[in-house]
């Protein structure tokens, strides 16, 4: 038999005192409800009320105190500033200007996550050292149902091929079905293109990514430190006319102007990547870091090219300025 005369239910104002003082105790000095109603002198049911009172009354706030907090706030502001159907966002070192090697860690966590179904997955991919830190940091997973499928040609016109095959990488790591794309990004001319998009293995890589449940690729800046440009897959004067044109950065080889739209850049014509739908018509994630990189990660969200989005505090931050 309890050693107090219970309280009634208490009503108005001090209902609130008590529900705040109920609160206190469950929440931050972890009592238990029978404790807090010995200490109340109420009943149990009574303290169950006014916790509940508490929390539709909006008297107690919980703040997460981890260094991810940030990160998460982030992630959710640029979610719904550009409409995403996917963001996250990770811890960067303090100042830095890009951080890589942390953005391919979280986009690995990503990855693991969808490939662990056991359903047939077809992934697109796109390049660069982001991508190419992603399949490097992928543990081996035995996924030979999985089909892995190159979103863009991997060599120069003259036939060297670049660093960044991230497709052939991904699928050695996953024992998965490869698709690579062994053409040039730009071709010399624009027949020589029509005539790759004539041959049977350009029909079934088209029919592949286009059922492609997922795209995952990195994003480029453009300038005179601009990779198409300087791994020699486009010309000086190519770069400077798609300059001119508006461009600030580049998705899939495509150049993209500030609001996300692609440019009328001379040598669109003969570039060989599967250029998707806009708006974005499935998961389009981009894997990038980098004050360089924030102006083209900010057009392709904001043109709808990529609905998707994994990178650091820190260009978060630069993307979510630029509005």
């Amino acid at each position: 038999m309890s050693g107090y005369i219970e309280r009634a239910d208490p009503a108005g104002e001090h209902r609130l005192e008590l529900a705040a003082r109920a609160a206190w105790l469950y929440y931050f000095k972890s009592r238990t409800q029978e404790q807090i109603a010995t200490e109340l002198n109420v009943s149990r049911q009574i303290v169950q009320r006014l916790i509940a009172l508490a929390n539709s009354e909006r008297l107690i706030r919980f703040e997460l105190v981890h260094p991810m907090a940030k990160c998460i706030e982030l992630a959710d502001r640029l979610r719904d500033r550009f409409g995403l159907v996917y963001c996250d966002v990770c811890l960067s070192e303090r100042d830095s200007v890009e951080d890589i090697p942390s953005v391919a860690t979280q986009a690995t966590f990503y990855l693991e996550k969808v490939l662990d179904q056991v359903a047939p997955l077809t992934i697109g991919l796109g390049s660069g050292g982001a991508m190419r830190e992603v399949a490097r940091r992928l543990p081996p997973m035995e996924r030979p149902q999985h089909r892995c499928v190159s979103l863009m040609g991997n060599l120069t016109r003259d036939g060297r091929a670049t660093h960044y095959d991230v497709c052939t990488r991904l699928a050695e790591r996953l024992n998965a079905q490869c698709y690579p794309f062994p053409v040039p990004v730009v071709t010399y001319t624009e027949a020589e293109r029509e005539l790759l998009q004539t041959q049977p293995g350009h029909r079934v890589l088209d029919a592949l990514v286009a059922e492609a449940s997922l795209l995952v690729m990195g994003i480029g800046y453009w300038g005179p430190e601009a990779t198409l440009y300087k791994d020699g897959f486009i010309t000086a004067a190519e770069l400077g006319q798609a300059m001119a044109a508006g461009a600030v950065g580049e998705l899939l080889g495509c150049a993209i102007s500030a609001e996300g739209v692609i440019v009328n850049a001379d040598y669109h014509n003969r570039l060989t990547s599967f250029i998707r739908t806009r708006p974005a018509d499935r998961p389009t994630t981009i894997v990038a870091s980098g004050v360089h990189r924030a102006p083209a990660i900010r057009a392709a969200l904001h043109g709808r090219l990529a609905n998707a989005l994994i990178t650091d505090e820190n260009t978060a931050k630069l993307v979510l300025g630029m509005d």
